[in-house]
């Protein structure tokens, strides 16, 4: 069977996703993937993917380039003829979708999040509602990553089909295992993985960071992620004073995970924050916005804290509420978030989910399918 998966950068498929790519290939499987060119391409191709370059610009409004990337997709729709087609993130999802619908082929849809431009209301989420229902309306099935984005898209019709729940991306408990906690050594360490944009609640952590270090010297914070917007001359003026560390992206996010005692995430929307479940995964409590995507992935007050959107006192004073915790009761939340994620967020939930609804909607059993490709 031939699968074709479009996606908008090499990173997220490859951290997120190559467990099941891995799973589609050693099942027998012939396994596409279209993105725009990066460092993880080779990683991909190495699994045994066979790569087929899309241009494509994650947070660009163009609709002349839009256009053009429909055409690409249904071009390489045509060229490869896939049995169905796997999609991720806004523009794979509307303009590969829209491309199936044109070419009549199967195709799977993970809402991976809202977006900024659904969450801020106005003429682009107008814009962009009708484009999510135009591209999306014969979707084989939708993958929600949290149920309050799926209620969402039925409440406002965009979606009528067939839809699933998952547990957002899962995570590889065995690559995130489960990681002694620091020492007690008088330093409390808060980290921070993401893109340096609005978004993830970047303003909110350097002034809480400001607040925090002024009242509480003996505290950390390491931010690791790149910048996606204009706050690298910010970032390196807070680490020069000695508000945070910089890091920058990293290649290793684990080891930071290791180091620390509790990840920050101020973040104003997600579709499920993988960052918290890989530092569940390694035994750390998660300090997170409540908004859908981030507050499932925690039970309050057991393996970590909620705190308001868009509100520095809220985030100061739960920051503050951690460091003033028992050393014992940091450690043990961060062992309650090992299990939740053990229980609800291994991965295998997630590649299981895919192949039953790719093979159930394809049809006949799996075992012969396998045959059949090989």
């Amino acid at each position: 069977m031939k699968i074709l998966i479009l996606a908008n950068f090499g990173m997220g498929l490859y951290n997120f996703r190559k467990e099941l790519l891995q799973e589609l290939i050693n099942m027998g499987n012939e396994v596409f993937i279209s993105l725009p060119n990066d460092q993880y391409v080779p990683r991909l191709q190495s699994l045994g993917c066979k790569y087929i370059e899309t241009n494509l610009e994650r947070r660009g409004t163009n609709p002349l380039k839009d256009l053009k990337l429909l055409f690409q997709y249904k071009k390489l729709i045509k060229q490869i003829k896939p049995d169905i087609v796997l999609t991720y993130t806004i523009k794979p999802n509307v303009y590969g979708g829209l491309a199936c619908r044109i070419t009549k082929t199967p195709y799977i849809t993970n809402i991976t999040g809202l977006g900024t431009s659904i969450e801020n209301k106005g003429i682009i989420q107008k814009i962009t509602l009708v484009l999510n229902k135009v591209g999306l309306k014969n979707a084989a099935c939708l993958f929600f990553q949290n149920e309050t984005n799926r209620k969402f898209f039925t409440e406002n019709k965009i979606t009528n089909g067939k839809t699933r729940l998952i547990p957002g991306s899962g995570v590889n408990l065995h690559v995130h295992s489960f990681e002694e906690y620091p020492i007690d050594d008088g330093t409390t360490r808060f980290l921070f993985i993401g893109r340096m944009m609005k978004a993830k609640g970047i303003d909110e952590l350097l002034q809480a960071a400001r607040i925090v270090k002024e009242k509480y010297p003996n505290t950390e914070f390491d931010l690791v992620g790149g910048c996606e917007e204009d706050y690298h001359q910010t970032l390196l003026e807070c680490s020069e004073l000695g508000m945070v560390n910089y890091h920058g992206q990293q290649e290793d996010v684990h080891s930071f995970i290791k180091r620390s005692h509790a990840t920050v995430l101020p973040s104003y929307h997600e579709g499920t924050a993988n960052v918290l479940l890989e530092s569940a995964s390694s035994g750390r409590a998660v300090l997170a916005s409540r908004v859908p995507g981030c507050k499932e992935t925690f039970d309050e007050n057991v393996s970590g804290f909620g705190f308001e959107v868009r509100d520095v006192d809220s985030l100061t004073e739960t920051i503050v509420k951690f460091i003033n915790l028992p050393y014992d009761q940091k450690k043990a939340m961060g062992m309650a978030g090992r299990s939740k994620m053990e229980n609800e967020y291994d991965r295998r939930i997630v590649i299981e989910a895919y192949i039953e609804e790719i093979y159930n909607h394809v049809g006949g059993r799996k075992s012969e399918l396998v045959r059949e490709a090989g």
